[in-house]
């Protein structure tokens, strides 16, 4: 049984699936790419992100090239999150689980806080971490030290999450996991994962309440 939960942000609380498909297909159009679905990100999505990109355009982008992308997926995104809204019974999964809980996403710290605490989520959380720094990496890593400054046992820990690297980050830390269908990855590579997959983040807190 879970005593304290790490959710995802992006894809999983938050619903901006569609606005991370337009701003990733419209900075790869602008380096020269051809645009892309929702159903191509969902099944070819993948860290590092610099693999993802290079195998929407086709060949290894310089380090230059990726920068000039990322800026204008974020300017791109950002464009956009006025229109997103938190995922279906989000607000009521954070606020009906008993135990402690905190969000890590690998999106901007700086513009995390302010979106978290905008969609009245904030105050649930013993912590939020986003990205301090530019990193194209898995999540792995964070997901360590965000335990470690929490000071939680990664046994007792589940992560929510919607994607692969959401899955990876658990098992690098010794975590239990729960995959949401709802978000960026497609079923069949979240099920590939072993953890369990859910419809929704009130099964997703239920499964994790359960073990």
């Amino acid at each position: 049984m879970a005593k304290h939960l790490v959710w995802d942000w992006n894809g999983t609380l938050l619903d901006d699936f569609e606005a991370v498909v337009a701003a990733s297909s419209a900075a790869v159009v602008a380096l020269g790419g051809t645009a892309f679905d929702g159903a191509t990100h969902r099944e070819k999505y993948r860290r590092p992100i610099t693999d993802f990109y290079n195998e929407q355009l086709g060949r290894e982008l310089t380090e230059a090239e990726f920068e000039r992308l990322n800026e204008l997926f974020h300017s791109g995104y950002l464009e956009r999150i006025a229109e997103c809204r938190l995922a279906e019974g989000a607000l009521e999964a954070v606020t009906g689980w008993n135990g402690t809980q905190s969000l890590l996403s690998m999106w901007r710290h700086a513009d995390l806080v302010p979106l978290v605490t905008r969609f009245g989520l904030a105050e649930h959380f013993a912590r939020v971490d986003g990205l301090r720094a530019t990193d194209h990496g898995g999540k792995h890593r964070y997901l360590v030290a965000h335990l470690s400054e929490l000071n939680v046992q990664a046994t007792e820990v589940v992560m929510i999450g919607d994607s692969v690297d959401d899955a990876d980050a658990a098992v690098a830390a010794g975590a239990g996991c729960v995959l949401y269908s709802g978000g960026t990855t497609s079923e069949r590579l979240l099920r590939a994962t072993g953890f369990p997959v859910v419809d929704t983040l009130a099964e997703a807190v239920e499964t994790a309440r359960l073990g």
